[in-house]
């Protein structure tokens, strides 16, 4: 019986990108409908894409710039320059905690999926990074505009943005799987996920440098595993710099582990969903 239910629901690192391959079409089918639908009904529709992260950032850059006179360090550095350093944080903390706070819910808001028994529930957490990913290309293109308007230039290594994005998209799937799981069984974990993430936010070197702390509170920061993305995110589209190859490989390797560990607990739990819900 066992062998028949691990057959049937395959959780090894191939069955990963398997199952990514053979549902990719319905994957953007169901990204493009979360996307469309989040908007359905407002008067700007998708043009919220564009405001929401232009607000957030103009709220952060008042409160650490103007208020807090927070600076990072620049020679004849603006809060131009101050904000765009800080966006740089602030997309990719949200692309981590879109999918992380969705994640506790995915199955409990998709019913009616998990009693179709031909119907690939591992494939929820992407569309929800899907979605998160199109909120976040929105916010990068509004980067590499302001960039063009007030600096006059743009990186030319920000072609490897998206080779240090895919470790950490990687390693978001294998918490979503994770939190999409225990979301069925432990309810209450909704409710904490968002404050997890907000600690984050403030834990990750967001809106200050890595070396702003002394060196007794600096492996906090090196062990959060935002770190090396935010830094790397910095390097190929502010400083003109190509990615830390050698921490990046290694942080692609404990992302890429990370990911088959929850897509692994995801098989393996799913088979009592249909009990819980």
């Amino acid at each position: 019986m066992r062998d028949a239910i691990n057959q049937r629901y395959p959780a090894s690192p191939r069955a990963l990108f398997a199952s990514l391959w053979h549902n990719r079409e319905l994957i953007v089918q169901l990204t493009q409908r979360e996307v469309m639908s989040r908007y359905r009904g407002s008067v700007l529709g998708l043009a919220w894409s564009f405001f929401n992260p232009l607000l957030m950032l103009a709220v952060y850059t008042f409160v650490f710039s103007v208020i807090f006179k927070a600076r990072w360090g620049l020679e004849q550095e603006s809060t131009t320059d101050f904000a765009i350093v800080v966006f740089v944080g602030l997309i990719i903390h949200g692309l981590l905690a879109e999918c992380l706070n969705r994640a506790p819910g995915l199955i409990l808001t998709n019913v009616n999926y998990v009693k179709k028994v031909v119907f690939p529930l591992e494939i929820l957490p992407w569309v929800a990074a899907g979605s998160a990913l199109f909120h976040s290309a929105v916010s990068i293109a509004v980067l590499l505009a302001a960039q063009l308007v007030f600096q006059h230039a743009l990186a030319w290594t920000v072609v490897f943005l998206p080779i240090v994005l895919v470790p950490l998209l990687f390693a978001t799937m294998g918490l979503a799987w994770f939190l999409s799981s225990i979301g069925v069984y432990v309810r209450d974990i909704g409710q904490t996920i968002g404050i997890f993430t907000l600690v984050l936010l403030f834990l990750s070197p967001v809106f200050y440098p890595v070396d702003a702390l002394s060196e007794n509170y600096r492996f906090l920061l090196l062990l959060n595993p935002l770190t090396p993305v935010i830094e790397d995110a910095r390097r190929v589209l502010i400083w003109h710099q190509t990615p830390d190859w050698a921490k990046l490989t290694l942080y692609a390797a404990a992302d890429f582990g990370v990911a088959w560990l929850g897509f692994w607990w995801f098989q393996r739990t799913r088979r009592g969903f249909a009990d819980v819900v």
